[in-house]
């Protein structure tokens, strides 16, 4: 069946799904004749289609073919509206996801969302230009992104596993990673220790669970949160007013080598010397952090193999096949900040 450009209204996916009370990615497999919806509802839904004027956009015959030939990559920015893609961190996983997508004959569609609504996931999914998607990150959006888990199938994320969700994941072991820190600093001989980051973002949530658990078996150590934004402006400027307020602690777990770095300038800017006034270590081992001075002790996270299994673990959901998530083991980079 074929809609003329000449008769149409635009009413998009999303509304069509709502008119037909059935979720967006029943709608697209009904619009493009999916085995996996049942007769009745694929006839109803494409006769509400016709008598609401649903425009098929410039990718409906790659829709009918589940095949556009790209994968969405979407960073949502939910607690962090600031932060650039321009982001080291990002900038390694993007760069591992380009690299594995156009090995396996894929383009990559780039997308940096701050959400305004609950729907933001399912307005991507509604557009019709990827085959799948690939989430960095989950912010402040868990709510959103568990709930379009359970009915769109073609989508994996990078971030924090939760048991019983309907996300697939990859990861690092971040509790791990929180734990391999916080003993490292401990044996130092750190008694004062500081986690620097928000803790309520589900990565570094994990993190401090780990730092928290591993202070909890060691005598006479404490430990503070410092809540600090992940762009190095605002790491700086918040760690600089945490110093001129409160006695500087003598180990720091960073959330992020970003974090990790401004934290080091703030303290030689109060003329504190880094390690032997304050242990430093960061989390991720971006390229620079081999390159600070002194070069940054850091948790790694392997992105480039993180961003084939994104890859590979998408594509086998797009295939039909079953799969978990993947919670990769994180490593202690030992340099000279820690």
């Amino acid at each position: 069946m074929r809609w003329g450009a000449g008769q149409l209204k635009s009413v998009g996916l999303v509304e069509l799904a709502k008119i037909a009370g059935v979720s967006v990615s029943t709608a697209s497999r009904a619009l493009s004749n999916h085995p996996r919806v049942a007769r009745g509802t694929r006839e109803r839904i494409v006769a509400l289609a016709q008598e609401h004027g649903f425009r098929l956009n410039q990718t409906a015959s790659a829709l009918r073919k589940q095949r556009t030939g790209a994968i969405g990559v979407v960073v949502p920015l939910g607690h962090e509206v600031d932060q650039a893609l321009s982001d080291p961190f990002f900038m390694g996983l993007l760069g591992g996801l380009a690299d594995a997508l156009t090995k396996r004959g894929y383009d990559l569609f780039l997308s940096r969302v701050v959400p305004s609504g609950p729907r933001w996931l399912d307005d991507i999914i509604a557009s019709g230009r990827v085959d799948g998607i690939i989430l960095i990150g989950q912010s402040d959006q868990l709510d959103a992104i568990e709930r379009v888990a359970g009915s769109y199938e073609r989508m994996v994320v990078w971030g924090a596993a939760r048991l019983g969700s309907n996300q697939i994941t990859v990861g690092t072991d971040n509790v791990t990673g929180g734990e391999l820190a916080a003993r490292h600093l401990i044996a130092r001989g750190c008694k004062n220790l500081a986690f620097l980051g928000n803790p309520e973002a589900p990565e570094f949530s994990d993190r401090h669970k780990g730092f928290r658990a591993a202070i909890a078996e060691a005598h006479g150590v404490s430990d503070t949160v410092v809540p600090i934004h992940l762009t190095m402006e605002d790491a700086y400027r918040e760690m600089t007013a945490y110093l001129a307020a409160n006695p500087a602690p003598d180990g720091i777990l960073a959330a992020s080598d970003v974090i990790a770095m401004s934290a080091m300038r703030a303290l030689a800017d109060r003329g504190l010397r880094v390690p032997e006034d304050v242990a430093v270590i960061g989390y991720d081992d971006i390229l620079l952090a081999g390159y600070t001075s002194p070069a940054l002790t850091t948790i790694r996270q392997d992105v480039v193999y993180g961003a084939n299994l994104l890859v590979e673990l998408l594509l086998a959901r797009i295939a039909g096949q079953n799969v978990g998530s993947v919670a990769m083991l994180p490593e202690l980079i030992v340099r000279n900040s820690a």
